[in-house]
């Protein structure tokens, strides 16, 4: 008999080894070949996005194919094009005047955590950060999402090859259990975290440096100055984009009492269907298991998936279902983070009212994480951005995309920072810039040598990934593949 959990372990700590024993020789490769190696994985990734959304869909149940492709495209394609001109491995700056000169050092083997939420496009923006800063990185997926997350990092094993750098400078455990996942986190140099809060706490509490993320209680403040429908439709956009899995997607509307109605009349109009008497009864009964945990069997799945779940009947084209909520707290589910086609819906007075409402809900588990406000009038805008416990305050856009990254300038990004206040190590997204240790060589004051200027070794990396795709074309076709 197979002891499941010790099998787990040891392959946990064989992959530790490996990847520990290959990370040097990408250090060494230099930030010529690192890039190259960078654009090739995002390039194969977004030919594979929708092949591997569609695999992802598949396995978990979760969300939807389309949405999980445009997720893989932003993590591959759109992620290291944002990176593509930072420095990361060797001399990063000079400063001739101050007579600095910074030189990065990769942290070693990182553990990337991956939640069956978002499992290809989290595992390709890990790999592509923790291989940008010359770090090995080993994975301990969830396990509704095994086989997704294994068949991607099997494809960036196979850029690693073409490149003819060790493929064990990635990993994956084939096994996943709690066990051998906790013995990853205490054996790697930092940790990425992304998953439920469990997870996050037990991250930090390794040993281990590590960047976790918090969960996203998300409120949106539809203000009286802005254009409605168009609001409307932009938080529609985001809380349904793959179905509501991504955690800054909104899962409260707050609204004033002056607009209320043309708010309620133009989510009916666009998909929206308010929950009221006996349909809603039956919907929070399946929202939550019974110790107030958000219930699996509703999580990414569409509004009419819910209705079924429930045993009610729901307008067709409905597309959400809402909740005017009374309050916020345990009694109050739709005040709580909803990784779903469910939405809160609060009227206030006015945009004092409002102010308060958003930061109860903050505190109601979505501290630290991300706010959205429809609004043209710059100073409640101002105002609430400067009183807001959160790291991403995303103005007159969609809050998932515009988190994210998709319409906003912010880093693409799948590890959301949360700052001190939501109990993380960062507020930013997170990104190579975070897996990288700088070492700082000072030159004394009175010291008469000058700071030498470096000499960069040039790489043609678009020739370079041109040829790795061309190999890999050979490989697919030799496989039968």
């Amino acid at each position: 008999m197979v002891d499941k959990d010790l099998l787990s372990i040891q392959e946990t700590r064989a992959l530790v080894r490996a990847a520990r024993a290959a990370q040097p020789s990408l250090e060494q490769a230099g930030q010529e070949r690192v890039d190259a190696l960078v654009d090739a994985i995002a390039g194969v990734g977004a030919e594979m996005a929708e092949e591997l959304g569609k695999m992802a869909a598949e396995e978990t149940g979760f969300g939807k194919w389309k949405d999980k492709t445009q997720k893989n495209i932003l993590a591959t394609e759109k992620l290291a094009a944002y990176f593509k001109e930072m420095k990361t491995v060797g001399i990063v700056s000079e400063d001739v005047e101050k007579r600095i000169v910074e030189i990065a050092m990769p942290m070693g083997v990182i553990a990337g955590l991956i939640p069956s939420t978002n499992p290809t496009s989290t595992t390709l923006y890990k790999a592509i950060i923790a291989l940008k800063s010359a770090n090995a990185i080993v994975f301990s997926p969830h396990p509704g999402a095994v086989a997704c997350i294994t068949a991607t990092v099997d494809m960036i094993k196979r850029v690693l090859k073409a490149m003819g750098l060790p493929e064990d400078l990635v990993g994956v455990i084939s096994v996943p259990t709690i066990e051998g996942t906790d013995e990853l986190m205490k054996i790697s140099d930092m940790i990425l975290a992304t998953g439920g809060a469990a997870m996050v706490k037990a991250a930090y509490s390794s040993g281990t440096p590590a960047l976790g993320v918090g969960p996203g209680n998300v409120p949106v403040f539809i203000e009286r100055s802005a254009d409605v429908d168009v609001a409307v439709q932009k938080v529609l956009a985001s809380k349904t984009f793959d179905n509501g899995t991504i955690c800054a997607s909104e899962q409260a509307i707050v609204t004033e009492a002056c607009i209320a109605d043309r708010v309620k009349a133009s989510l009916v109009a666009q998909g929206g269907y308010f929950l009221e008497g006996d349909k809603l009864d039956r919907v929070k009964r399946v929202m939550e298991r019974p110790n107030g945990a958000m219930n699996p069997a509703i999580v990414g799945r569409s509004a009419a998936d819910i209705a079924k779940i429930a045993g009610i009947e729901v307008p067709a084209g409905t597309t959400m279902l809402l909740c005017e909520e009374e309050g916020v707290g345990p009694k109050f589910p739709f005040s709580k983070e909803k990784l779903t086609a469910l939405l809160g819906f609060y009227t206030v007075n006015d945009w004092q009212e409002a102010c308060e409402l958003c930061y109860k809900l903050l505190e109601n588990g979505g501290m630290g994480h991300s706010m959205g406000i429809h609004s043209n009038n710059e100073t409640v805008i101002r105002e609430f951005a400067l009183k807001k416990p959160v790291s991403r305050f995303l103005v007159n856009t969609p809050t998932t995309q515009g988190a994210v990254g998709i319409t906003t300038n912010l880093s693409p990004s799948f590890t959301l920072g949360c700052g001190t206040v939501g109990g993380s190590a960062t507020s930013e997204n997170v990104g190579p810039q975070h897996l990288f240790n700088i070492r700082r060589m000072a030159y004394g004051l009175d010291d008469a040598a000058a700071v030498p200027a470096r000499s960069a070794d040039t790489v043609d990396a678009q020739a370079v990934t041109h040829m790795i795709m061309e190999q890999l074309k050979k490989m697919s076709t030799v496989s039968g593949g």
